[in-house]
């Protein structure tokens, strides 16, 4: 017989920043002080560069 309470549940985003926080824990857990703004921004894969103008065709 069917459990309709027996269901799984998956957020695709949730799962993505449970991944980011993870990787932060660790690399601060690692560190001997404090990640820098550039550092998180690595491990986040943040590009630090500042968004470039569209250019117009």
């Amino acid at each position: 017989m069917h459990d309709q309470f027996d269901v799984t549940l998956e957020d695709g985003d949730l799962l993505g920043e449970v991944e980011l926080t993870t990787n932060l824990i660790i690399a601060a857990s690692e560190a001997d002080d404090h990640l820098s703004a550039d550092e998180i921004d690595q491990i986040l894969g943040v590009d630090p560069r500042p968004p470039q103008p569209r250019r117009e065709a």
